[in-house]
C-alpha cells in the first residue's frame, strides 16, 4: 500500500463529508472509507492542459470529489478539437477552453471548487501557478511545457502525473520528486513540437489512468506507477510496462538527493 507522500494532514472540520456526499460517493467509500473521501475533499490538484487528456482526467477527478481543481490553458475551442476533447462541445467553439471546462465540471459536481487560469504556462509563471498544489496532472501536448512542469514539480516536491498520446498509442507514469525517475530522466532529449494524430479513445485510456493514479496517491491505496512507464498500444490492444531509473546526471533531478541506482 502506498503512503500519502507529502499530502497535507486532513483537517477534520474543513474536510467533513456531509450526508449528500456520503450518498454521492457511496460506491468509492466502500473502497477507501470516509477518511479517504475526506482526503480527496481536502486535496488541490492542478491540471495543465484543457484538451483531450485534461478532459478525461478532470472529469474523473471531479466526479471522485477532489475538493479543488485548477485548470490552466490559454487556448480556445476549435472544431478540430472535438474528436477527442470531450468536455468541449460544438456550442463552445471560439470560447476559452478553461471557461468551457469550468462550465461542464461545475455541472458534474457542484461540491468541487473549480478555478481556471486562461494563460500560457511559461518559465516566469509556472512556479506561481502550481505553488499550492498537492499534485500536478500533465495533460499537455508538448514537451517544452512538460519540462517546465517537471522541473518545478521537482523543486517544490509536488507529485507529477505524466501522460502523453500519439495516434492509437499512449504513455503514462507517476513521478515522486526525489524518489523516482523524473520526466527528464525518461525523455532526456528535447522533442520538437508538432501537430500529431490522435484518436479520442486513446485520451480516454491514458487520462483515466492518470486520474486513477492521482486518486490512489491522495487516499493512499494501491501501488503507484512509479519508476515504470506504461505504454498503451490501441492498434494491437495491448499494454507494455518498462522499468525506468533515475539518471545520476539528470539536469533536473540529480541534485535532489534520495536513492539513485548508479549502474
Amino acid at each position: 500500500m502506498t503512503s500519502i507522500r507529502g499530502l497535507k494532514e486532513v483537517d477534520a472540520v474543513a474536510a467533513a463529508v456531509g450526508e449528500a456526499e456520503l450518498a454521492r460517493y457511496a460506491r468509492q467509500i466502500k473502497i477507501f472509507g470516509e477518511d479517504g473521501q475526506k482526503r480527496l475533499k481536502k486535496a488541490k490538484i492542478t491540471i495543465a492542459g484543457a484538451g483531450g487528456l485534461g478532459s478525461v482526467s478532470a472529469a474523473y477527478l471531479t466526479v471522485a470529489g477532489v475538493g479543488r481543481i485548477r485548470i490552466v490553458d490559454d487556448d480556445v475551442v476549435e472544431l478540430s478539437n472535438l474528436n477527442r476533447q470531450i468536455l468541449h462541445w460544438e456550442k463552445d467553439i471560439g470560447k476559452k477552453k478553461t471557461e468551457s471546462f469550468e462550465e461542464k465540471l461545475s455541472q458534474m459536481n457542484p461540491e468541487v471548487e473549480v478555478t481556471v487560469l486562461s494563460q500560457r504556462i511559461a518559465g516566469d509563471n509556472v512556479a506561481e501557478i502550481v505553488s499550492d498544489s498537492d499534485a500536478i496532472v500533465d495533460a499537455m501536448d508538448n514537451f517544452q511545457t512538460r519540462y517546465l512542469l517537471n522541473k518545478v514539480a521537482l523543486q517544490k516536491k509536488i507529485p507529477f502525473f505524466h501522460g502523453g498520446v500519439y495516434g492509437f498509442e499512449g504513455q503514462v507514469t507517476t513521478i515522486i520528486p526525489g524518489k523516482t525517475a523524473c520526466l527528464r530522466c525518461i525523455f532526456p532529449e528535447e522533442q520538437l513540437p508538432e501537430t500529431f494524430p490522435v484518436i479520442g479513445a486513446t485520451c480516454g485510456v491514458i487520462g483515466s489512468i492518470q486520474a486513477t493514479e492521482v486518486v490512489k496517491y491522495i487516499v493512499g491505496v494501491g501501488e503507484l506507477l512509479t519508476n515504470r512507464l506504461l505504454v498503451w498500444d490501441g492498434m494491437d490492444t495491448r499494454m507494455e510496462e518498462f522499468v525506468v531509473e533515475r539518471n545520476p546526471t539528470c539536469v533536473d533531478c540529480a541534485d535532489l538527493g534520495g536513492e539513485i541506482n548508479m549502474k
